[in-house]
């Protein structure tokens, strides 16, 4: 899986229609409301506002409008084309006065979301967890030297070591087979 490395904005004028499209990273569903009230706010009189996210299993898609299945659903499948996930496209339509029949509409929606893509990219998104891992002192230059393709969150220094950190979980093997003492906090996607 995949996801886009920053949001971008990108604009495509069809037979006098106005696309604005905006591609967000985003990792909770949660937030979708808020950003399609803001895109509303900072695009007033838009004629439509469609948008499709995928975010681990959760797909979803929004022609706002626009006849049945001529953009939401385009635009979610240019997002499974492209294996991505934890990612927002919402496409801000300013009519032009010309209508572009279901087809066109189903092209543009497309051609949007696929140039937008174009401009971003991509991040491998791998699964892996969030640990604490706990060790003595005279280990840390191993640990360290294990660790250095691992995200060390935090490091506490008491009677042992203790270092949180995000894993992939092929390295999780590694710590096993180390037999370091290890707590699995939660499971986590890994951005590389």
């Amino acid at each position: 899986m995949y996801t886009i490395d920053k949001n971008i904005k990108y604009e495509l004028i069809i037979k006098n229609s106005k696309f604005i499209t905006i591609l967000y990273k985003v990792n909770n569903p949660n937030t979708i409301n808020d950003i399609l009230n803001e895109i509303k706010l900072d695009y007033p009189n838009a004629t439509h506002y469609c948008y499709a996210y995928i975010i681990k299993d959760i797909k979803k898609a929004s022609d706002d409008g626009e006849p049945s299945g001529t953009a939401g659903i385009p635009i979610l499948k240019v997002l499974e084309n492209n294996n991505l996930t934890n990612i927002l496209v919402v496409i801000i339509r300013y009519f032009g006065g010309i209508k572009l029949g279901a087809n066109g509409l189903i092209r543009a929606y497309t051609k949007c979301t696929a140039n937008a893509l174009k401009e971003t990219n991509y991040k491998t998104i791998t699964k892996g967890y969030n640990i604490n891992i706990t060790f003595n002192y005279e280990k840390q230059k191993e640990i360290d030297y294990l660790l250095k393709n691992s995200i060390i969150n935090h490091k506490e220094y008491h009677n042992q070591i203790t270092y949180n950190l995000d894993i992939e979980k092929n390295y999780l093997d590694t710590i096993i087979r180390k037999k370091i003492d290890y707590q699995i906090i939660n499971e986590i996607e890994i951005e590389k």
